[in-house]
């Protein structure tokens, strides 16, 4: 299959779907794609099983061998970062920092080793071949909660700025920590040698933060002196490729970079926000952005929900499959439990920490990182252990997009309510107390 024809295939889902949603159903638009890609999957796959249709076989064939990992690492995944970090707010990152800035690194690196610990306990009792480091390979995979996932549903559903802040820049910054455990885990596994996890992070995260700081600063220099706003567009893509493949050969994090990367630009135009006004008064920079943002979000989201066409299910996921969800919400609520503790009394949002703990648990959507991850083992592991991960890792994208997807917008309004009636007791309890002395 020719990639033009693949391409229409896969627009022609946006379109179709997006089309039906919008008069019918009504869902968030990003959860409907891969509601529907989903279910469009499983039909196509009942019906290659029942019928011999060459087309239809030839099409499911034809999405196996599509590079889904190339695709997404090696292509999109750098300005799909670049965008959603180039709307952060930096005001709310700074007030932020501390609570951010522990989410993404402990939370996802506790969550990463609990998953493995008590998958690991799974394993043993039903005797699947996995040993420990297997295991917290897997949690690495489901762990990172999922940048594209973040700025695509979370922010269009009515949280709070300060709320989507966190949750977005935890997003961003977490894969780094991430993808940065998986490549530490996966040396133990492989016996690469890359076994000192500090010295790995802090080159993975220095490294890419020097690389993504020096490239931007100078391109942007070419943007100070150009008055045409095609150029800021074309600069900025510049910008984003050239730091994302300069930190993928030297064994830096691409995906800190990318984000490093916009922010630094949305810095800056806000610095020249004037100058930007003048000479770019249709904000077509902006516009391409976001544009291009959600373009990529809504192939990736199908493709995502085609790609079940090729998946093999294995003799063990009949145990897996149901302790994987289980063991998904308890890693991350005790990961964020340890930083929430550590946070202290700056808790955003003036949650107390039930409630900050619920929200950060449910809020955490898995996406195209954790799938492109999971096919990258298929080098090392065993096909049936491969097909496991598969397995989980498909189950863990499907239940946090579609249900806590669809669903935290409830939670979130029940825990402002909540919140709400435990600060309106608190100051009615603080009253009877100072009249009772006053008494």
């Amino acid at each position: 299959m020719s990639i033009l024809i693949f391409l229409i295939i896969i627009v022609g889902l946006i379109v179709f779907i997006g089309i039906s949603n919008e008069k019918i159903f009504h869902i968030q638009s990003d959860i409907a794609l891969i509601l529907f890609s989903l279910i469009i999957a499983i039909v196509l796959a009942i019906v290659s099983r029942i019928f011999y249709i060459p087309i239809l076989d030839k099409f499911v064939s034809n999405i196996g061998e599509f590079g889904f990992e190339e695709y997404l690492m090696d292509g999109v995944l750098c300005f799909m970062l670049f965008a959603g970090a180039s709307k952060v707010n930096m005001g709310k990152f700074r007030a932020n920092l501390r609570p951010i800035s522990l989410l993404a690194l402990l939370t996802t690196a506790v969550s990463s080793f609990i998953y493995g610990i008590i998958f690991y306990g799974i394993a043993l009792l039903f005797r699947i071949p996995m040993d420990i480091w297997m295991c917290i390979l897997l949690g690495c995979v489901v762990s990172p909660t999922d940048p594209i996932a973040a700025t695509g549903i979370l922010n269009k559903i009515g949280l709070s700025k300060n709320v989507c802040s966190v949750i977005e820049n935890e997003s961003l910054f977490n894969d780094g920590t991430g993808v940065t455990l998986f490549v530490f885990v996966r040396s133990i596994i492989i016996q690469s040698g890359d076994s000192n996890f500090v010295s790995l992070m802090l080159k993975e995260i220095l490294g890419a933060a020097a690389v993504a700081l020096i490239v931007s600063f100078i391109l942007f220099k070419l943007m100070e002196i150009t008055k045409d706003p095609v150029r800021y567009i074309l600069i900025s893509l510049l910008d984003v490729a050239l730091v994302y493949s300069i930190c993928e050969h030297m064994g830096f994090s691409g995906v800190i970079a990318s984000v490093v990367c916009g922010m630094y630009f949305s810095y800056r135009m806000d610095k020249m926000e004037r100058r930007v006004c003048v000479i770019d008064p249709n904000e077509y920079y902006k516009d391409f952005w976001e544009i291009l943002e959600s373009i990529l979000n809504a192939v990736l989201f199908v493709m995502i929900g085609l790609m079940l066409l090729d998946l093999k299910i294995s003799r063990f996921a009949y145990v897996a499959i149901p302790a994987a969800v289980i063991i998904l919400l308890i890693s991350r609520s005790l990961g964020v439990l340890l930083s929430s503790v550590l946070t202290g009394r700056k808790i955003p949002g003036n949650y107390d920490l039930k409630e900050f703990v619920i929200l950060m648990t449910w809020s955490a959507l898995k996406g195209g990182l954790s799938l492109a991850l999971a096919m990258s083992t298929a080098e090392y592991l065993e096909p049936d252990i491969y097909d496991l991960f598969m397995n989980v890792t498909f189950v863990t994208i499907f239940f946090t997009v579609l249900v806590q997807g669809l669903t935290i917008k409830n939670v979130y309004f029940r825990l402002e309510k909540h919140k709400a009636d435990r600060i309106k007791r608190n100051s009615e309890g603080l009253y009877e107390d100072s009249s009772s002395r006053a008494g």
